[in-house]
């Protein structure tokens, strides 16, 4: 029997009510974006909504989302960083599956289908991987290629789980798995000494990672291809954000022995795997199933 197989028959025992048509709702984080979007959200397919995050743009970016996609629900974040974007567009989702998408370009929009196939086959979270068979990338450097490499071994050694692509955010998940994440809350204020709170950063991919494998949800990745950005410039700084994924993974392992420790003990063979296949210490390995185009 296949991955795709196995994750099917177990997500039809355990989530039988998640449809098999569902309504899939686009958020997308934006800063200063808008002759991006003004290409990308026309190429969108046709989904239940999409959510624009606008992080406070200067450029005309909430404009140029509605004039390019009249529909369109705008929000404005309500601290600093992407992690913080992301989590104001998850609270206003009203759809069955929650897709992560960039505005930059770099996220091929006909790809879509791809993640939500992944999930109507029985993953919870759909990982998107530029480095397992058939993804790629246009635009990543090398010293981003070498550090990606040894933060994913950080994380698939302190969570068990066999990730390729730690750091991509090109991602999809059922939407009732948002309480799983315990973001920080949208309505609290920012610090007053202009730091940002825990998730709020570049950090939230990795972070949506670790809580996820540590859930031990059902984890696919989905092969895509990473675009190069259309216009202007990338506001990751590679050294700087690639600390704070590392002190992610840290204090992500810390606080996942914390809430192990608080949970009864369970005997070893009721513990599962992504695939629904027995694990002696309850981690995630999340399958590389190739999902058709």
């Amino acid at each position: 029997m296949s991955d795709a197989a196995r994750s099917r028959g177990a997500r039809s025992e355990t989530k039988p009510d998640r449809p098999s048509d569902p309504r899939i709702s686009v958020v997308v984080p934006a800063l200063n974006e808008a002759r991006n979007l003004a290409v990308v959200l026309p190429e969108l397919p046709e989904v239940h909504e999409v959510i624009l995050v606008d992080g406070g743009s200067l450029d005309g970016t909430v404009a140029a989302a509605r004039q390019a996609l009249p529909g369109i629900k705008v929000l404005t974040q309500t601290r600093r960083g992407k992690g913080n974007a992301l989590a104001v567009g998850f609270a206003a989702v009203t759809g069955d599956v929650v897709v992560m998408f960039d505005a930059d370009g770099s996220a091929d929009p006909a790809e879509i289908p791809r993640f939500v196939e992944a999930l109507v086959a029985g993953a919870d979270f759909a990982k998107g991987s530029r480095f397992c068979a058939g993804g790629g990338s246009a635009d990543i450097t090398p010293v981003r290629r070498a550090g990606n490499a040894f933060l994913n071994g950080v994380v698939n050694h302190g969570f068990g789980t066999r990730f390729s692509d730690l750091c991509y955010g090109y991602n999809a998940f059922w939407t009732d798995l948002l309480p799983m994440l315990d973001l920080p809350d949208p309505a609290i204020p920012g610090r007053a000494d202009g730091r940002m709170l825990w998730g709020d950063g570049f950090e939230i991919e990795t972070l949506i990672n670790c809580r996820f494998a540590a859930a031990g949800v059902r984890i696919t990745e989905v092969p895509s291809v990473e675009r190069l950005r259309i216009y202007g410039q990338s506001n990751l700084h590679a050294v700087s954000d690639g600390l704070r994924v590392l002190r992610t993974a840290g204090a992500e392992r810390r606080r996942a022995r914390t809430l192990q420790e608080l949970r009864p003990r369970l005997p070893l063979a009721t513990r599962t795997d992504a695939a629904g296949g027995s694990s002696t210490d309850g981690r995630v390995a999340p399958r590389r199933v190739r999902v058709a185009s």
